[in-house]
């Protein structure tokens, strides 16, 4: 008996070796659970751009950037683990820092993708110095800011008050005038929106332009030169170039601008018109008028 249940009885086949895993299997089972949440972000930011290409869709005025901006930072205040670790500014010379630092409402620690940079390049730009705005958000935590100022033109006079403004007559400054170094004065309503090409022009006859201390706007129509000597130059109404060069050239052949004047008239092409400082009345001696007075 116990030979036919010997006889009957199958040899069971070898397990077989196992098989070791591969590289690329091992990191990925060790990664698995810091890819599901990955996993989850990009599903996130996959949804979130579709929205914001059919938001563009249905509104064309609006920024594809601005729709993304604000689709990014939903998904910040819903992620974390991404954050601002450095705010770089570059270009900022003038501009006051508690300024940017309120336009770009971001600090250190801040979500990065709760960050909007179309947003806070708009409120940067909404600030009198700043001309143009860049504003870059990097996974790395870096937020990068790029602005160009407007430069300081002249410090403009009306109404008993000074301010900074540029070429084209934009208020970028009304204290600390000082800070901006040596700049020309101009004065009058309207000063501030056309002086800068009469000072191109002025810029061509330099002996005029040493001599002159302010731009003076008369009526919002024309433009007297007053002089370091507190003599005015009267000039012509849209002919302000022409009238320059022929001052210019009097004061090469004559030194017309070293002499005593109170007025100096070029409204009119075929004549000039001088008006000299009013001599002061000579004082009469005290006998002079003690017999005056008896005669009376």
């Amino acid at each position: 008996m116990p030979r036919k249940l010997a006889a009957g009885v199958r040899a069971r086949p070898a397990p077989p070796e196992p098989v070791r895993p591969s590289a690329f299997r091992l990191w990925l089972r060790r990664r698995k659970p810091l890819l599901k949440p990955a996993g989850k972000v990009g599903m996130l930011l996959a949804l979130f751009g579709v929205a914001a290409m059919w938001v563009a869709s249905l509104d064309p005025a609006s920024r594809l950037s601005s729709a993304l901006d604000g689709a990014m930072a939903t998904l910040g205040a819903r992620v974390g683990g991404l954050v601002v670790n450095e705010v770089r500014v570059e270009g900022a010379k003038n501009t006051p820092p508690a300024l940017l630092r309120q336009a770009l409402g971001v600090k250190a620690g801040d979500p990065v993708l709760g960050f909007a940079p179309a947003t806070a390049r708009e409120r940067l730009e909404a600030i009198a110095w700043i001309e143009q705005a860049e504003v870059q958000r990097h996974l790395s935590g870096l937020v990068l800011v790029r602005v160009k100022e407007r430069a300081p033109f002249a410090i403009w006079q009306n109404n008993g008050r000074f301010a900074v403004v540029d070429r084209e007559g934009r208020t970028v400054a009304t204290d600390r005038l000082d800070a901006f170094g040596p700049l020309p004065l101009i004065v009058g309503a309207g000063a501030e929106k056309t002086a800068a090409a009469l000072h191109d022009m002025l810029r061509e006859a330099p002996d005029v332009m040493a001599r002159t201390q302010a731009l003076v706007r008369i009526g919002e129509r024309r433009w007297n030169l007053r002089l370091h000597s507190g003599t005015d130059v009267l000039l012509p109404e849209g002919h302000e170039e022409a009238a320059i060069q022929r001052l210019a050239e009097m004061q090469r052949q004559n030194q017309l601008l070293d002499r005593p004047m109170q007025a100096v008239d070029l409204r009119l092409p075929d004549r000039l018109v001088l008006r000299p400082v009013a001599s002061p009345e000579p004082a009469t001696p005290p006998a002079t008028r003690a017999r005056a007075g008896r005669n009376g």
